[in-house]
């Protein structure tokens, strides 16, 4: 049976007082809300390029967000009883 849904992410990028570009992101599944949050500091005698500050920060706060949801996916593999074998297993949930 197939299982389609959708999952709303937001990301808000703002520069602080002291130049530190700063991103908040959250993931509404409908049913969790996960936040995650990024920083990136640029060095005073680099060029100020705003995208860098916001990309940087805002790959940081997605990437602790990506490993809150891939440690409740290793949580829930484990609640249903299914185990994470050290080798790839021919079939089965991987992480």
């Amino acid at each position: 049976m197939p299982h389609t849904v959708e999952w709303k992410v937001r990301l808000h990028l703002f520069e602080d007082d002291e130049g530190a570009t700063k991103a908040h992101v959250v993931l509404d599944t409908g049913t969790t809300e996960l936040t995650g949050h990024g920083t990136a500091h640029r060095h005073p005698a680099d060029t100020n390029v705003p995208e860098i500050g916001d990309e940087l920060a805002a790959g940081r706060a997605m990437r602790e967000l990506a490993q809150q949801l891939l440690d409740i996916a290793e949580r829930d593999i484990e609640g249903v009883g299914a185990s994470r074998p050290s080798t790839r297993p021919s079939v089965g949930w991987r992480l």
